[in-house]
């Protein structure tokens, strides 16, 4: 769980446009590329509703499976439907944790995406503050 997390907005609208190569890279051969370029948008692309995001930075080991280290800023939306299956930003007893929001047996449990950490059931005054929409995983 996250605790004793400290707001710290972002200046969202900092991004600019950035040169974008519309050619897919490819992974595995190298393939030649046109160059063509246009531009793109980091704000249009990250942030689908701008009033109801908020960035929080990921701590601990229990969401690697789905690609989610120690550190990786997560974009969470506020305004996304919650639904099952996604990975949510849940509140419980005023702390914070992310996992993945599954449905079994009629009743809403959180996922470590993590076998060596257990998944638990939702409690029922949990609150869920958000769908994450985007991992930043530093690669340095």
């Amino acid at each position: 769980m996250i605790t004793g997390i400290s707001v710290q907005y972002l200046e969202c609208y900092l991004m600019s446009a950035y040169p974008y190569f519309i050619e897919s890279v490819p992974c595995g051969f190298p393939s030649p590329a046109d160059g063509h370029q246009e531009s793109l948008d980091l704000d249009e692309y990250l942030i689908r509703h701008p009033n109801a995001t908020f960035f929080l930075r990921a701590s601990g080991e229990s969401m690697i499976g789905a690609g989610i280290y120690d550190g990786d800023l997560l974009v969470v939306d506020r305004a996304e439907t919650v639904a099952p299956g996604r990975i949510v930003i849940a509140r419980i007893y005023d702390e914070f944790t992310c996992k993945r929001l599954v449905r079994y047996e009629g009743v809403w449990w959180l996922k470590a995406e993590n076998p060596a950490m257990k998944s638990f059931p939702l409690p029922q005054d949990a609150e869920i503050f958000g769908v994450v929409t985007r991992n930043i995983h530093n690669l340095l």
